[in-house]
């Protein structure tokens, strides 16, 4: 072959090289990289909620099953290392205490006193609160201030207002002729008024819940019960109601819960352990208190704790099982 021959063929073309190396550290599917990477697929979901576990079996896990063994034994606040096996003597000695028993009833009637009312009047504040109203944002933000305050705070306001002698519940009272009522002498008297501070605290918080669970009932609902000549009272009963239904249970769990657990105000309202002179408004929380603290009986506490725990998984049962058996009902007409 001729030069010019070879100059019009145009330029070799390069030869291929070796193609990329398929080593172990550089292959994606078969490397420790590619494993690694698969690895951490499978793993990065309960990494994610890692944290959540271990905060909740440091902080919420262990105290319940190390208040339960406590329970067990008897143990002085003074000399807390030291532990006597008793076994369920706690228990029974708990349940042969008259006080327990009168607390565990004050609980009852201070939880239905605070809760049933509170959640009326903030079903009926969220339904006004629904409508188109001048300012509703700053009253949606306004109702939510007591929830924000310092139990400390409220409790305290709440002790003066219902002062025997200088209390200006009994001066408002009096000015319509009835005689001045001893707040926290009253066993029926002293749980009004801790209930009142309960349901000023938490009424705004539920009607808030319940003003959400309101708008997202749709409209046309409303419209097709405008149509048929519903007034807004029989809108309310038939579209409001049952729309709201499982907004209802969520409350009135949370609020047992809470009514269980009530201890800052029966506290504070005049400075107790004992909840009064005769124990008239003291709950189960604080008696709680009072025989881990006041009395340094730690085991009794713990066993004190264990019964609350009890009693509030029985009564959201109890809660649970009657709105499911209502929703089988309304579910087979």
């Amino acid at each position: 072959m001729s030069p010019t021959s070879t100059a019009k063929a145009g330029p070799r073309p390069a030869e291929a090289g070796p193609g990329p190396r398929s080593g172990p550290g550089t292959d994606p599917d078969g490397g420790p990289a590619a494993a690694l990477r698969r690895t951490w697929r499978k793993a990065s979901p309960y990494a994610y909620v890692a944290p959540f576990f271990t905060l909740f079996l440091a902080f919420g896990l262990f105290p319940l099953l190390y208040t339960a063994f406590v329970s067990l034994y008897r143990v002085e606040l003074q000399t807390s290392g030291e532990m006597e096996w008793r076994g369920i003597a706690n228990y029974t000695a708990l349940f042969a205490d008259e006080y327990f028993w009168i607390s565990l009833r004050n609980t009852f009637t201070i939880g239905v006193l605070s809760t049933v009312p509170q959640l009326a009047m903030a079903l009926g504040l969220a339904h006004l609160l629904n409508y188109k109203l001048r300012g509703r944002t700053f009253i949606r933000t306004a109702v939510l201030l007591p929830y924000a305050t310092s139990v400390a705070a409220a409790t305290l306001v709440f002790a003066q207002l219902f002062g025997r002698d200088f209390g200006l519940i009994n001066y408002v009272i009096g000015l319509v002729g009835v005689d001045p009522v001893d707040w926290q002498t009253g066993t029926v008297a002293s749980q009004i008024a801790v209930s009142s501070i309960v349901i000023w605290r938490w009424t705004g918080y539920n009607a808030l819940i319940y003003l959400a669970g309101m708008q997202s009932i749709p409209h046309e609902l409303y419209e097709a019960a405008e149509i048929d000549g519903a007034s807004r009272w029989r809108q309310f009963l038939h579209v409001t109601l049952p729309g709201l239904r499982p907004t209802i249970v969520f409350t009135v769990i949370v609020s047992t819960i809470g009514a269980t657990q009530l201890f800052g105000e029966p506290l504070l309202f005049e400075g107790s352990m004992s909840g009064g002179i005769s124990h008239q408004y003291q709950t189960l929380g604080l008696y709680m208190y009072e025989q881990g603290w006041g009395f340094f009986h730690l085991g009794r506490a713990a066993a004190i704790a264990w019964v609350m725990f009890v009693l509030i998984v029985v009564l959201v049962g109890v809660n649970a099982l009657i709105a499911r058996r209502r929703a089988r009902k309304e579910a087979g007409r």
